[in-house]
């Protein structure tokens, strides 16, 4: 049986690579997607957990579109730096996560101060719910991808999307149970444990502009 020749392990790169950039920008736009959705139907509960879920979902946006360069710069250059656009690209994402994080923390004591509760919390189990499911499948995706790339930076991206799991996971707790208990702090709670995740996002995208190549998420 004949090996296969270095024309086909480089179109079978190109094709990866491909798919790389298509699960980069499906993020890109999904993170676009949930994020109007969440800040619309959180605003009008009056849910803060959900508005704040959705605006990380756009500065997720942000990041993502660095992902998807990034990508496209190692499918040129695989043995290429992160360029000053990416590093530009973090440093403000970084920054966001961590005005997000004041912004929620400062809200989420008000709310636990006042005993303020949502009108509802269903569509925060709903859209948390599709998130989940969501992000599993890009992982699951994205490591595939690494692997067979061999690509550092591929699997540490598919790392670093855990967190959107973990953020989407506290929202389905908070809303989920004040759905079903209305326990009146439960959204309060929510928001405080995403403000701590965001400043967990932050620090990653810190990381990323300090270690040049890929990540170093936990």
């Amino acid at each position: 049986m004949n090996s296969p020749t270095l024309q086909d392990r480089s179109d079978k790169q190109q094709r990866l690579f491909g798919a790389a950039l298509w699960l980069g920008v499906f993020t890109v736009v999904y993170n676009l997607g949930e994020g109007i959705v969440a800040t619309l139907f959180g605003y009008e509960d009056e849910t803060f957990a959900l508005f704040g879920f959705g605006v990380d979902s756009f500065i997720e946006m942000i990041s993502g579109m660095g992902i998807v360069y990034m990508t496209w710069r190692i499918r040129r250059q695989p043995d290429s730096g992160r360029s000053d656009f990416e590093r530009t690209a973090l440093r403000i994402t970084g920054y966001c996560f961590y005005v997000l994080a004041g912004g929620l923390v400062i809200t989420g004591l008000f709310n636990l101060y006042t005993g303020n509760a949502p009108q509802t919390t269903f569509w925060g189990v709903v859209i948390s719910s599709i998130s989940i499911v969501v992000m599993i499948v890009l992982i699951v995706g994205k490591i595939r991808i690494g692997r067979a790339l061999q690509s550092d930076a591929i699997l540490a991206d598919a790392n670093c999307t855990k967190v959107c799991i973990y953020m989407s996971i506290v929202l389905l707790a908070s809303s989920g149970l004040y759905v079903w208990t209305g326990f009146v702090y439960a959204d309060s709670l929510g928001t405080l444990g995403l403000a701590w995740f965001s400043v967990a996002e932050g620090r990653e995208c810190f990381e990323k502009v300090k270690h040049g190549t890929h990540c170093h998420c936990h």
